[in-house]
Formats: structure tokens, sequence, C-alpha cells
């Protein structure tokens, strides 16, 4: 069902992003004083009444960008204004009517769609007053909005249902499965906003060769034999070092919001170059996040000396942690291989909400634990009593044991990988939690194990 589609546009800083954050009841988009910093198509599903909507942040109009990206964001804005079903035309209340809102305002009139007139940063109720000249625009009376202090949002609101009022209600078309989300992230110009614009068959989000291009992480919906997915751009992440800029601390946030927010990551890198500083603490982060990856390798395409097999065993060797994740060498710009990493994925999210029955766990940790035992500490043998499985995505196996502390880290991680050879999930996170049991009371011993030896 399409959902519709509410475009959020005006002149620079005007509080386009914060209207934006606040009807998503999330902070989504980048809010900062520094004018220009929202670039691409910023998306998020909302509801609006007994609706559900799309809302779509859009850069500043008429602003010259810092990096020579004007045309770029111009034709994002162009594209979010003409999909749109309703424009929200944003001022600031403070400023009056400016030449720039002029020249925004002649933009929204000739598409000839539903606009509403947002006249927001009215942070001080006496502010209301000045919205009277603002129907000298040509779209109608000015609705107040303050952001920071949630004025008028709930008339805001209102207005959006009545615009909203011919489309469908939620239950009036049958329920979908919800979309497989995948985080997209890398390093700064690894590729990954080109293959978000190949996966989404249309130039959605801006690709510059000018490193941090993308500032938001930017939700792009797409379709590929009737499964839908949703790629989460981010922002390229660079060394703390060289983090000068609020722009950046945000972009490193986002990054990691959007890997936590994931059913799956995509861990993009430029196989043309070497594993950096940056490309670990990715790593890293993937890991303690425990979210399924698959390392994809772009640029194959201009890197023919490379071997895939030391490759892999390179990968390996630097990226701790991730040496279940499966690998796949692509090229973004020709979409080389683009088809398998989307498959892979799909099969890592199937993996990761796999679940084994009770009985077929115990039996299998019985004959783990039978073929290398834990060893003793403080002269008694640890005990595997029970296992269960908790949880999925990740997968969680929670293990019963006489003393969790006298199970030492290989030994766990020997359970993990034989587990993961034995049953569906392989090639995602595994994560084993150890609690303490007396073996006589609670929990049944698996099978092998007697409570007591």
């Amino acid at each position: 069902m399409h959902l519709p589609r509410i475009a959020v546009v005006g002149r620079p800083n005007v509080g386009k992003s914060s209207i934006f954050n606040v009807l998503a009841r999330r902070r989504i988009a980048i809010v900062d004083e520094q004018a220009g910093i929202t670039r691409d198509r910023v998306s998020a599903e909302i509801r609006i009444g007994a609706r559900r909507a799309e809302i779509i942040d859009t850069g500043g109009m008429g602003i010259e960008d810092a990096d020579d990206l004007t045309a770029d964001v111009e034709r994002q804005i162009e594209i979010a204004m003409r999909e749109a079903d309703v424009l929200l035309f944003v001022v600031d209340i403070r400023d009056g009517v400016t030449p720039l809102d002029e020249f925004a305002a002649d933009r929204v009139r000739r598409l000839e769609k539903p606009v509403i007139l947002v006249a927001n940063k009215a942070d001080n109720p006496n502010l209301a007053n000045l919205a009277g000249e603002f129907p000298a625009l040509g779209v109608g009376e000015a609705l107040v909005t303050s952001t920071k202090h949630n004025r008028g949002i709930g008339d805001l609101r209102e207005s959006l249902e009545e615009a909203l009022a011919d489309f469908p209600v939620e239950g009036q078309a049958p329920q979908e499965t919800g979309p497989v989300k995948i985080a997209i992230v890398g390093k700064r110009n690894a590729g990954k906003s080109t293959l978000v614009n190949y996966l989404a068959g249309e130039s959605r989000v801006i690709v510059s060769d000018v490193p941090g291009t993308t500032r938001d992480s930017v939700d792009v919906g797409f379709e590929i034999e009737g499964r839908r997915f949703v790629a989460i751009d981010t922002a390229g992440l660079r060394r703390a070092k060289s983090v000068k800029e609020a722009v950046d601390y945000y972009g490193m946030t986002r990054t990691h919001r959007s890997i936590s927010r994931a059913d799956v990551v995509i861990f993009l890198m430029d196989c043309s170059t070497s594993i950096s500083a940056v490309d670990k603490k990715l790593g890293a982060s993937i890991v303690e996040a425990h979210k399924p990856v698959v390392i994809a390798l772009n640029k194959y395409d201009l890197a023919s000396d490379v071997d895939p097999e030391k490759f892999r065993k390179y990968i390996d060797a630097r990226l701790k942690g991730l040496s279940f994740a499966p690998v796949v060498f692509i090229s973004a710009a020709t979409g080389f291989n683009v088809g398998a990493a989307l498959e892979i994925a799909e099969d890592l999210w199937s993996q990761a909400n796999s679940r084994v029955t009770t009985g077929e766990l115990n039996r299998a940790v019985a004959a783990i634990v039978e073929r290398r035992r834990p060893r003793a500490a403080g002269g008694r043998l640890p005990k595997v009593y029970y296992a269960t499985q908790a949880a999925v995505a990740p997968v969680t196996i929670v293990l019963f044991v006489s003393n969790p502390k006298a199970f030492r880290r290989n030994y766990i991680r020997y359970v993990e990988n034989a587990l993961r050879r034995t049953f569906f999930f392989e090639e995602v996170p595994l994560r084993i939690i150890l609690r303490e049991s007396g073996g006589g009371a609670g929990p049944r011993p698996a099978a092998g194990e007697s409570p007591r030896k």
C-alpha cells in the first residue's frame, strides 16, 4: 500500500529538521544552528491519527553548499516535492517574510499540491501576533509552532490528518510483514550512498567524491521480488581525532544508532585500500551490538589484483570477532554481486530469527560438553545442567551451570562455535549467558549430564 508522503520544505534554518523530528517522535534528522546541515532526503514512517505516512526532511532551498553540492541538494528537494502528497512549508516567525521565503513559496505554489504553512520558532507566545504577514506568500494562513516548547504541534497533526483524509486508514489494507532494515556502514568514501542508490533504483542520496557528503542516517525503502527492505545510509566515520565539527559528532552518533536499530548490517569497505583504525572501530561496534553482518568489499571492479581468499584471511586477522561473518566482493557502481549481498543479508536475518527446541538444544550441548569438558576450577569440575534458548535477534542461549565464574572465556567460545556449526545460525552473532543453578532443583540437567557427579 502506498503510504502518503509529507515533504518538509523551506529555506535554511527555519526548523524543518526539528518539525520532522517532533512529528517522527524521535531524533532522526540532525538539528544544528549551522545552515545547510541537511542535504539528502531523510525519511521516517509516522502515524497521523489512524493513518500511517512517510515524512521526508529536505535541505534548505536557495543555499550555496560549502562543498559545491548545491545542484545535488536542489535535485533531492525537487524529487521530494514532486513525490509528496502534502507539503509542510516551514518559515521562521521571528524573521518575517524574507526573499528566500518568497523564492520557496513560488516553487511550492507551482506544484499545486496541498500545503500547510508552518510559522515555526514561536518560542515566546507573544510572537504568534507576527503570523499575520505570512498569508502574503500565497499558500494560506500560517500555523504557529514552537518545537522547543511543543507549542502548536497538536494543531499541526490535526491539519495533517485533514490533509490525508482521502488516504486509507490502517486496517483497510492487508497487513504485510515488516521490511528487513539494513544499515549500510563504513568509513568515508567507501561507496555507501552509491550502493543505496543502486538498491533504490534512483538517485536517492547524494553521491560525491567529497568525504562526509552524507550527514544524516537516511532510510530508503525498496522492494525486490515482492520482499520489502529499508536501506539505512549512514554518515561515514572518521578517526576520533579528526572529529572537529558538531556535524561529525552527530554523524558518528547516528551511525551507532543505525546499527542498533537495524536487522542486518552491511559493513562496506573499499577492497583497494587497507583496513584502517576506523574500520576496526566500526567492526567493534557491530560486534558489541550483536548484529548479523555482511562484510561487503566494494570497488572490486577497480582492484583486479585482489585475491579473495587471501583478503578473507587478512580480514579475519584485522577485524577481531567477525570471523563468522560472510564476505562478498561487490561493485556498487556497476551492480556486480550486489544482489548476492542482499540475498546473504536476508539469509542472515532468517538465521538470527531461528529457534531450536529445548530438547534439540540440550542434546547438542550434552554432546559438545562430552567432546570437551571444562577445566576444573578450585579442585571441582564445572558442570552444565541445562540449556534453553531465551531470545532471537540475537540468538541467545542460557546455560544453567554449577559456577559461572569457573567457565573460562575460551571454553565459552568453543561452545559458541560448536552450537553455530550444529544449528542454523553459523553466520550470525550468538550470545551465551551463564546462570548459576544448584542442579538438584530448578532446571533439568542437560541430556547426558548428571546433576551431581
